[in-house]
């Protein structure tokens, strides 16, 4: 009993270091935004802290407590959690899910991009001013940027090395952070415990249209910044598991809410000196004693730190997730850890990095990059809306509550975004930019691939065993010399066998390839995160191998992993024959050497195609040239690779016919030429 009691708590304090990192360190920015909606701090009033208390507490408990705590969470695939693990769930039953699963993809990271410079500048401002002994810590905000990105650049690099070493650390932190926000909260709440009145819905409905109120519902998008962390606590449900979430979430939530209506305390209790202030205030900073200053600001600092990590390795596992479905190239994963969930990504971690420099250097300031925050995730929230409307429907006896669901959080996230474009001119355009980039690429790689299957050419597809007894008798010809033991071609062999002419053109045509196996390769991905299994089908012969590798969308597809137990497998079966090697330096191997085939494809000139359809091969070529080669994607870089180009057709052009003509004096052609 006390050992079940110990796993609990540990359980949960990992949740509270993996899970909360974004949505914990809101109130380090989220009062100060509103307090800058009012264009002055003289402007401010009794009634509008109580009116942003009750929007920030109403918000919290819809947006994060109800959608995603507990209708969200149940919404699971296997365990896993998220837009793309969603999506996975729903996409068989309408085609067009794509889109929101497209677009919330896109939005979230380019979240990504954002959350590590609000979190951890908002945190180093709270030194600006700050001595040590006779020395200012920070003085000017270049300071701040300086340390900030000094920081942030550690992080970045750190990240290839694996995190497990910070990760032990990572809950008890966090736990610190969460009681040191509800015990500063809670010592300033009961100076003034009057401001409990915003649990009333009146307030804050009541502050949207009144004239205290200067950005009229537009206010919403600061407020909307209380509960950004929520989608990245659904997506890190496979990490933690659902439990874990329902034991911890009351905690933070209540340490949240604390530290927000202990800030509101403090601000009506100093409401004429904050009012004399001409400079923007912070609350979150101004709340905490000056004996605990410094620890609070440190605290902040780890705690933003941390959040920035979660978003980091939040976005390795979203790639990977998208790459299993074929919403973006593939991407070389490593895995630095011993863990198959602790995952780096060089390209992902470096453009993470470019873009969140950019953002810092550009904004300078944390009042400015909250104007460019929140809109992406409201973005993903309201497409994780019309997918969770989709899976309810699917699985609820009343379609009823999935359309309450769709309509209520919908309108509530629909009003959320429109607030949040309100901020477009003030650095909102960037997450809009960053958005649309990250969507270009999945839309290339994504429709690229819809439209090369439909456009190409059917007699390119030929019938595998119209050609098997052609590649038994190339197996058998000893007059052809033996180019490998094992060949294996990656494919796509479809269920009626049909595969691309130009695999076996490559076999036979180009230069015939004796092999005493023929491999026919295809790695289908599952909509379960971590299925494994394979089939198959010998076509009736001993060497001709369609071999069907199912793989979860979650799981490393390095066929260099299962091909050689494969092929040991089979061989016990008596399925194939052994290959007994004479050169080896591993007695008794009964498995010979491997080699493979990839075909590179080239876009023909000699294609007739839509000028909209040609943009999207042409970028889907281009990230695929620009990207992982299959090779390395399915871990075959210590085979021997042979790589051939071929000419991609797509509803080839009518070729007009020429004839031939007799010239009677070849003068003529030679005056023609000169002329």
């Amino acid at each position: 009993m006390e050992k079940q009691k110990r796993n609990v708590f540990i359980g949960a304090l990992i949740t509270l270091g993996i899970v909360y990192g974004d949505i914990g360190t809101s109130p380090l920015y989220v009062m100060k935004a509103l307090l800058a909606d009012l264009k002055g701090n003289q402007n401010l009033t009794e009634n509008y802290i109580i009116g942003c208390l009750s929007l920030v507490f109403w918000t919290l408990m819809l947006m994060t407590t109800v959608k995603y705590v507990l209708i969200a969470l149940k919404a699971d695939n296997h365990g896993e959690g998220g837009i793309f693990a969603l999506y996975a769930l729903v996409r068989q039953q309408k085609r067009w899910l794509i889109v929101p699963a497209l677009i919330g993809g896109a939005a979230l990271l380019a979240d990504g991009t954002l959350t590590p410079a609000v979190t951890v500048t908002s945190a180093i401002e709270g030194l600006k001013g700050v001595t040590l002994g006779k020395r200012v810590l920070i003085d000017t905000q270049n300071d701040v940027i300086i340390v900030t990105f000094t920081i942030l650049l550690v992080l970045f690099l750190i990240q290839r090395f694996g995190t497990s070493f910070i990760g032990q650390g990572f809950g008890p932190v966090m736990l610190l952070w969460f009681s040191f926000l509800a015990v500063v909260g809670l010592v300033n709440l009961v100076a003034d415990p009057s401001v409990l009145r915003a649990l009333s819905p009146h307030y804050g409905l009541a502050l949207l249209f009144s004239p205290t109120n200067k950005v009229g519902i537009f206010l919403l998008g600061s407020v909307f910044l209380a509960t950004t962390g929520a989608e990245a606590l659904y997506s890190d449900m496979g990490h933690v598991g659902r439990r874990n979430i329902y034991l911890t979430w009351p905690f933070v939530c209540g340490a949240l809410l604390l530290n927000y209506f202990g800030q509101g305390a403090y601000l009506i209790a100093h409401l004429e000196q904050i009012q004399a202030q001409k400079e923007l205030v912070n609350p979150f900073y101004l709340v905490l004693n000056d004996h605990f200053y410094l620890f609070g600001v440190i605290l902040a600092t780890l705690a933003a730190i941390i959040a920035s990590q979660a978003l980091i390795t939040g976005s390795f596992t979203l790639v990977q997730e998208a790459v299993g479905l074929k919403i973006l190239p593939r991407m070389k994963v490593e895995h630095p850890g011993l863990s198959r969930s602790q995952i780096y990504i060089g390209g992902i971690n470096w453009m993470l990095c470019i873009c969140t420099t950019i953002v810092l250097f550009y904004f300078k300031t944390s009042e400015h990059m909250e104007a460019a925050y929140g809109l992406a995730i409201t973005l993903t929230m309201l497409m994780t809306t019309l997918l969770l409307f989709e899976y309810l429907r699917a699985r609820l006896a009343h379609e009823f509550w999935a359309y309450l669901v769709l309509f209520g959080f919908g309108m509530i996230e629909l009003i959320f975004l429109a607030a949040s474009l309100s901020k477009f001119t003030h650095g909102g355009y960037v997450t809009v930019l960053i958005t649309l980039l990250i969507l270009a690429m999945m839309i290339f790689w994504y429709f690229g691939n819809r439209v090369r299957e439909k456009y190409a050419d059917r007699s390119e597809m030929v019938d595998l065993r119209d050609y098997k007894e052609m590649l038994l008798e190339l197996s058998k010809d000893e007059k052809e010399p033996l180019f490998t033991d094992n060949l294996i071609i990656l494919a796509k062999v479809k269920r009626n066998f049909k595969v691309k002419r130009e695999l076996l053109y490559s076999i036979l045509d180009k230069k015939p390839k004796r092999a005493k196996v023929y491999w026919f390769v295809t790695v289908n991905t599952t909509d379960e995160p971590y299925s494994n299994y394979y089939t198959v089908d010998m076509m009736g012969t001993r060497n001709i191998v369609n071999l069907q590798l199912f793989l979860g969308y979650k799981m490393n597809p390095s066929v260099n992993l299962y091909l050689y137990q494969i092929v040991s497998d089979l061989m016990q079966k008596d399925v194939i024959d052994e290959q007994p090697q004479k050169y080896t330096t591993s007695p008794g191997r009964i498995v010979g050497n491997f080699s493979v085939l990839a075909i590179q494809e080239i876009l023909s000139p000699n294609t007739r195609i839509s000028p909209w359809t040609r943009i999207l091969i042409a970028g889907r070529i281009f990230l695929q040239n620009h990207s992982t080669t299959p090779i390395q994607w399915f871990g075959l870089e210590t085979s021997e690779v042979h790589i051939e180009k071929v000419p991609l057709f797509l509803k080839k052009r009518s070729v007009p016919v020429i004839e031939q003509r007799v010239i009677l004096n070849p003068k003529d052609i030679k005056r023609s030429t000169c002329e």
